[in-house]
Order: C-alpha cells, then structure tokens, then sequence
C-alpha cells in the first residue's frame, strides 16, 4: 500500500476557482499511479487530510471529497485511508463515515483530537468504541498511530496495552483464554 498524495491549492489561488482543474489532474494522475501499482498487485492510498488546522492548502479534504473521485477514476486498487483525527476535525460523525465508506477503506489511522496524542489522551473521540465499531463492521487491516506521544514512544504506547487487557487479550492481541 502506498499513500498518493492529492498536492496542496496554488499559494495566492482560489481553492473555488482550481478546484475543477485540480480534480482533473488529481484524477488522471490517480489512473496513471493506479494501473502502474496494478502491476506489482500494490494499493493506492488517498487520504483527505483537515484544512482547517494540519494543512489549510491540501486539496483532498474529506471523505465525501475522496469517495466522489475514487468513484470518478474507478481503479480496484485504490482506497481511501482514513485518519479519524482529520475525518473529526472536518465533519464529525465518525460512525456514520466509518459504516458510509467502509467499502472504500483500505487503511485507518488514529490520533487523539483535538491535541493529536495518544487516543488515551484527554479529546473528543472514544478509541475502545471505535475499535469496536470497526472489529463490528469486519475491518481486518492495521490501524496506524498517526500521533506526537506526550512522552517516549514505549510510554505512549502504553494505551494498547491497557486495551488489550480491557478486552481479556496478552500483549499482540492473543486471547488469554486460547493459550
């Protein structure tokens, strides 16, 4: 899996005025990328990323935005990677994002919001809920942690095993029962 970046609005433009050209060029550049993976069996990625505090240039910035020209350039092969921190900070409601546009999801990624720390962290979204919605909705794939650890990287990962424990499992998932 490979992440095909979207490019950021012209510094000085109108993101109204480019925005029809850049589609255009963001998705013939997406059929290119995508039957060039198709041969090495390989999945594009395109992630919306917030413009509202991460990137206010980058073009791609919403689910909505992604599944219209995933539909337009219409490859197997390319899927939407989805980041909750971006997808909360855009337009909330991530259950229903999650369930719209779990056919389209080829990767998730996670970070606290609004800080974008550990999803154990003070913020607005509840992790063990959406792992759970996720586990419901049959999603097989990593999740990536996408996040600034408060601390080091062993401590900040310190959240998954209290998870892990939460829900009867040893440290990678294993049940405790099976072994």
């Amino acid at each position: 899996r490979i992440h095909l970046m979207a490019g950021r609005v012209p510094l000085g433009a109108d993101r109204a005025a480019v925005a029809g050209e850049m589609e255009t060029t963001f998705i013939e550049n997406l059929r290119y990328a995508a039957d060039l993976l198709a041969q090495e069996d390989m999945t594009g990625l395109v992630e919306p990323i917030n413009n509202r505090i991460t990137d206010p240039r980058y073009f791609l910035n919403t689910p909505h935005q992604a599944a219209a020209i995933l539909e337009k350039v219409g490859r197997p092969n390319l899927k939407l990677q989805l980041d909750l921190f971006h997808c909360q900070i855009m337009d909330g409601n991530l259950s229903r994002n999650l369930e719209t546009y779990f056919p389209l999801i080829g990767h998730i990624q996670i970070a606290q919001v609004p800080g974008r720390h550990e999803p154990d962290s003070p913020g607005e979204l509840s992790f063990p809920y959406i792992f759970e919605l996720l586990e419901s909705l049959g999603y097989t794939g990593y999740v990536g942690c996408e996040y600034a650890p408060k601390g080091d990287t062993l401590e900040g990962l310190g959240w998954l095993r209290s998870y892990w424990e939460s829900r009867g499992l040893q440290h990678g998932g294993t049940n405790k029962a099976a072994e």
